[in-house]
């Protein structure tokens, strides 16, 4: 994400301070991460309110736990498992999805991104699809796909991301995969239908 390049010594003098309960240091963390935290927190929770409320959430644990970050990862990586965490909390609250087996669900045809077509206007309609058919994904496996594919995470990182085995991440990225394919399948069934 945007802030990864960015984080230097300044920064972790920063995180020092906060640390230490400066209250300024930690809302200039705020500030230099917001963007990326809110924008995982939207991929996450498909929606922006919901978001919102995940991201007041993530700073919220941040603040109460800075002193116990211990400065093995980023700053920003640490963010993002905490956004992450407050998004499952937040969904799990908000339980309105039915469940599907997922053993039910057809192997996907395609999940590479560069076979997708690249035409202008039905590259536009195709990310409206697949934006609504990552909408349908249970929270766990929505977490999963947008961390491997949207943000280019390896199998190792999204486990320690969400506190998963690396196994438990593969199963799950997998799962997602399948869903996002048979779900965009249906998509373009409905939509020869209606034609």
């Amino acid at each position: 994400m945007g802030t990864e390049g960015r984080e230097g010594p300044e920064l972790d003098q920063l995180v020092a301070a906060a640390r230490a309960g400066d209250r300024d240091a930690f809302e200039e963390l705020v500030r230099r991460t917001y963007v990326d935290v809110y924008t995982l927190a939207v991929r996450l929770t498909s929606n922006e309110e919901d978001a919102r409320d995940v991201v007041q959430d993530a700073y919220l644990r941040a603040w109460r736990s800075i002193g116990r970050f211990r400065g093995d990862a980023q700053f920003s990586t640490w963010m993002y498992r905490i956004t992450a965490n407050a998004s499952y909390t937040h969904l799990g609250k908000r339980r309105r999805r039915r469940t599907q087996d997922l053993d039910d669900v057809a192997e996907p045809e395609e999940t590479r991104v560069e076979a997708l077509p690249d035409r202008s206007t039905e590259s536009s309609e195709l990310l409206d699809r697949i934006a609504a058919a990552l909408d349908d994904l249970p929270p766990k496996l929505r977490a999963v796909v947008v961390l491997k594919d949207v943000y280019g995470f390896s199998h190792d990182e999204i486990a320690e991301e969400l506190g998963v085995s690396v196994a438990a991440a593969k199963v799950r990225l997998h799962r997602g995969r399948q869903k996002l394919q048979s779900s965009l399948a249906d998509q373009r069934g409905d939509a020869a239908h209606a034609v």
